[in-house]
Formats: C-alpha cells, structure tokens, sequence
C-alpha cells in the first residue's frame, strides 16, 4: 500500500445570500511533512494568507478508487424527473 498526501485549499466565497466554494488542488506529496512544507511556503501569498485555515491535507492510498458511487447533477437533485 502506498499512501501519498493531497494538499487542497478551500474558500467560501460569498455573494450576497449565496454561497459557493473555491477548491484548488495544490499538490500531491510522498509525505504529510512535505504537504506541511508547501504549507509553509504558500500561507504567505495573496489570498492564501488571508485564509490559512483553508488549507487541508488528506492521506490517499494510491490505486484505490476514493468514489465507488454514481452521482447526480445539482439540476436533477433540484428538480427531479418523473421517470
């Protein structure tokens, strides 16, 4: 089993009474201490700085599906049809 670490940043970004979130995928790193480093060297960088409490590391075992389910679009969870 091989484990590497996923570096995202996430911001709410809020418009009046709607809300949307902003993912950015940073990295992918062999160890949680180099997800950490890179941590370090963006929290000083626009935007980033302002909202280091965004950033979030996830252990993932490589070759391993993370999702095993379908999905359905936000339109059809809305409105869903009747057949």
């Amino acid at each position: 089993m091989t484990t590497v670490f996923v570096l995202q940043h996430v911001h709410i970004v809020r418009d009046g009474e709607d809300e949307d979130e902003d993912i950015k995928l940073i990295g992918v790193y062999a160890t949680e201490l180099d997800a950490r480093a890179a941590i370090t060297r963006l929290s000083t960088l626009p935007g980033f700085r302002d909202h280091v409490d965004g950033f979030h590391i996830t252990a993932q075992e490589l070759n391993k599906d993370e999702w095993t389910e379908g999905f359905i679009s936000w339109r059809d969870a809305i409105e869903p049809s009747d057949g």
